[in-house]
């Protein structure tokens, strides 16, 4: 009984902090989408780039830091979500996952190519692997970033801005947690012997 009493607290945080981050990186989506829904991609975007801003600080505040990911997909909303505001043209935010998810893939294919997983540098702290898992699991990310990249592509040219922006909300980000699950195989089968 007292091992629960101390077990708990400590467990509590953790899901309760992962909560936190899940929502501090989805809620500028959600933003997107419903200001989108009601009036519109320009409003849409204007929102998007608050509501990143916010989630940013929020993360520092929070976490005590900002995570590279998600900082570098804020620059590019705040460039990208700048210029379809001043030009008033929604091109620019429809490529931006394109060129955010390009950008990874080709960080990850050249830090592979310099003998180097990026992946090991950001999650070496959270997950053991062997040196042949962290270049499987760098290469696995680097296919799975082109891949968002193309479909973003297919998406936007071939349906309307409605659609595409569901597609950004409730496709890329369920699509990215299967591919992340998927990867729980990888990571066991690569795992170092414990010393």
């Amino acid at each position: 009984m007292a091992n629960e009493a101390t077990t708990k607290p400590a467990e509590t945080p953790t899901l309760r902090a992962q909560i936190l981050k899940l929502l501090v990186e989805v809620g500028p989506l959600i933003v997107f989408f419903a200001t989108n829904a009601r009036a519109g991609i320009y409003w849409g975007t204007g929102t998007f780039m608050v509501a990143t801003v916010i989630s940013l600080i929020t993360s520092r505040a929070l976490f005590g830091r900002i995570p590279v990911m998600p900082l570098v997909t804020g620059v590019c909303v705040l460039i990208f979500g700048g210029l379809t505001l001043w030009l008033h043209d929604d091109h620019f935010i429809k490529i931006k996952p394109t060129i955010v998810n390009a950008l990874f893939a080709t960080a990850l294919f050249v830090g592979l190519l310099a003998g180097q997983s990026l992946l090991k540098i950001v999650f070496g702290e959270v997950f053991r692997l062997t040196e042949e898992g962290w270049r499987k699991l760098t290469l696995r990310w680097a296919c799975f970033f082109v891949c968002l990249a193309v479909l973003n592509e297919i998406v936007w040219r071939t349906f309307s801005t409605d659609t595409w922006v569901s597609f950004k909300v409730f496709g890329i980000m369920p699509l990215t947690m299967a591919f992340a699950v998927a990867q729980i195989g990888l990571l066991r089968r690569y795992e170092p012997p414990a010393d």
